[in-house]
């Protein structure tokens, strides 16, 4: 079961990848949050793009290969980009808004799923 969230979360994460990637604008205006961060830094995006970019392709590799490393390592960025958005939350006054459930769902559950289904994988392996 651990190799299938790895592999779902590679795969949105590279989905995500490749819309901040060609859609950059897109996803500026349209997700909760983005455009309260200050004004569009193509750079900073494109940046963004590619981290979910490695960090999916990590991911993806580590399910389908039972690469408990690789897993730890594509969950790495996941889990460090949820960690400050964690703290932006804070500093925002722990609001529960569409920005925070944005976050929930789309950053934080998916990081720290990917970190844990990374550590369980090697001993999922034998079972296969």
């Amino acid at each position: 079961m651990h190799r299938y969230i790895l592999i779902g979360v590679g795969g949105v994460s590279l989905g995500t990848g490749a819309y901040i990637w060609g859609a950059t604008q897109h996803w500026y205006d349209n997700v909760p949050g983005v455009a309260q961060t200050g004004p569009l830094n193509l750079h900073f995006a494109k940046d963004v793009a590619l981290a979910y970019l490695a960090g999916g392709t990590a991911l993806l590799w580590a399910g389908l290969n039972y690469d408990r490393s690789a897993g730890i390592f594509g969950a790495s960025w996941f889990v460090l980009h949820a960690l400050l958005h964690i703290w932006i939350w804070v500093h925002r006054g722990g609001p529960i808004d569409l920005i925070a459930l944005t976050n929930l769902i789309g950053i934080q559950i998916p990081a720290f799923l990917a970190l844990y289904a990374a550590i369980k994988l090697q001993a999922e392996r034998g079972r296969s």
